[in-house]
């Protein structure tokens, strides 16, 4: 059940913050170039692009979980379905809250899946493997997140007030909740 509220929280939690429209994480800066450049919802870029990452694992012999898989089909669905039901907000009070909501939800959300123990998220695996080749994991984390950053920016997502935000917030905030939020061992997640 962690699991998959996890999910579907961090897919709400995308919804609010592209609706905000005030920049978004590095990797939907990304998500968002690309889905504008080859017209695919951002939902399905989403779970394309943990597909191909996922295929970055082989070389690493990373292994998904339950996890793993329901991350891949799990939030982008939910990313667009919350796009759907969300219309575009133009009064900046309202959407400075749908960020902040995104943000939290995403913190929350991290901690719900991730502590549920069945496997990391593709792009969150990807680091881990990288690391454990014997790289800093703050070095891989950090370069991957300025390489998507990078890339989303040049294929046209959106970088601003709210890329800020997410970057020195989500760190704290999932230290947070990811502790609260861990099933102990030996317990059903």
């Amino acid at each position: 059940m962690r699991l998959f509220a996890g999910l579907v929280l961090f897919g709400v939690s995308l919804g609010l913050m592209v609706r905000a429209d005030l920049g978004l994480g590095p990797w939907d800066v990304f998500h968002q170039g690309v889905a504008e450049r080859i017209g695919l919802s951002i939902g399905l870029v989403v779970n394309l692009t943990a597909v191909v990452v996922l295929l970055l694992w082989i070389p690493l012999r990373q292994r998904p979980g339950i996890g793993t898989v329901a991350n891949v089909v799990v939030v982008g669905l939910v990313t667009d379905g919350t796009l759907w039901l969300l219309p575009p907000i133009d009064a900046l009070p309202v959407r400075i809250a749908l960020l902040v909501a995104g943000i939290l939800a995403n913190a929350v959300a991290t901690g719900l899946y991730v502590g549920a123990g069945l496997g990391p998220g593709p792009r969150d695996g990807l680091m881990t493997g990288l690391a454990a080749r014997g790289h800093s994991i703050r070095l891989v984390r950090t370069g991957i997140e300025l390489a998507v950053l990078a890339i989303g920016f040049v294929l046209g997502g959106s970088v601003g007030f709210g890329t800020i935000a997410y970057a020195l917030a989500i760190g704290p905030l999932v230290g947070v909740f990811l502790p609260l939020l861990t099933v102990p061992k030996g317990q059903p997640a």
